[in-house]
């Protein structure tokens, strides 16, 4: 078994706790179901949000979900000019024995223009 990450990304409309916990959920119940992930499993995960988010701190979506032994951090993505508005990024570390080609990243919303090569069609 090797620890390997799984990266996705989604995007908000506005800076409201709401939508951020909303959108963070989904993104990592799409990620867990794309991998089949256990959560026993899970190392830890690093969140970033955009300097426009502020109103919540993402990991909180995943403490909702249960993950309450699985070490969580937040933290601001870098300021760059022209990035993607309003966009909730995960890194979750995960102990697997897929081998890495077979990992489904998931991106979701804007964030999709992110890694166009690795958006999977919607069935």
């Amino acid at each position: 078994m090797v620890c390997l990450g799984i990266r996705g990304a989604t995007s908000v409309d506005v800076n409201d706790a709401g939508a951020i916990l909303t959108a963070t959920r989904t993104l990592l119940e799409q990620i867990v179901s794309a991998n089949n992930v256990s959560v026993e499993g899970v190392a830890s995960v690093i969140f970033t949000v955009t300097p426009d988010l502020n109103a919540t701190y993402p990991a909180r979506a995943a403490r909702e979900m249960g993950w309450v032994n699985t070490p969580l951090l937040c933290m601001q993505d870098v300021a760059v000019e022209d990035g993607l508005p309003r966009c909730i990024r995960v890194l979750i570390h995960w102990n697997t024995d897929l081998a890495p080609e077979r990992i489904r990243h998931v991106y979701l919303g804007d964030a999709r223009a992110l890694r166009p090569d690795l958006v999977e069609e919607e069935k």
